[in-house]
């Protein structure tokens, strides 16, 4: 799995597209289980997952604690990881980064900050790869 972070519009898409010309692109629906995009999955096709942003603040709307989330989704994580190693499937997620802003004054905002924060780095773990982009530079962060 690799994983492309960076700020709104920095270019990650493009970096993505460049290196991953065939790759299909799904964007996760809220609340959707991270697991569950494995059955598109096409062997030796590389799979972008996009909108983690969105997806994330799904779980603000649910009863589900952050610690609850954050299990949840390492599990889904390693479980998608594995899927794509069998199917030989290269996995990429694209984040954004939010830690560098300004912190939210409301409280759902916050979290979702906080989400964001706990997400990148369970992805970074399980990640062969991670890359920062920041105006259509890319730096290997975990080459």
């Amino acid at each position: 799995m690799q994983l492309f972070i960076g700020g709104a519009c920095a270019g990650k898409r493009d970096v993505v597209n460049a290196r991953f010309p065939s790759a299909v692109w799904r964007r996760l629906s809220p609340g959707q289980r991270l697991h569950e995009v494995s059955h598109i999955m096409q062997p030796n096709v590389p799979l972008v997952l996009h909108g983690v942003f969105e997806w994330l603040a799904a779980v603000l709307s649910s009863d589900i604690s952050s610690d609850a989330s954050r299990d949840q989704w390492r599990q889904d994580l390693a479980n998608l990881d594995t899927a794509a190693h069998t199917h030989g499937v290269t996995l990429v997620l694209i984040m954004n980064e939010l830690g560098r802003g300004i912190v939210p004054m409301a409280r759902d905002q916050r979290r979702l900050r906080d989400l964001s924060g706990w997400f990148s780095q369970d992805a970074a773990a399980q990640s062969e790869q991670v890359w920062h982009v920041r105006h259509g530079l890319v730096q290997a962060l975990k080459p």
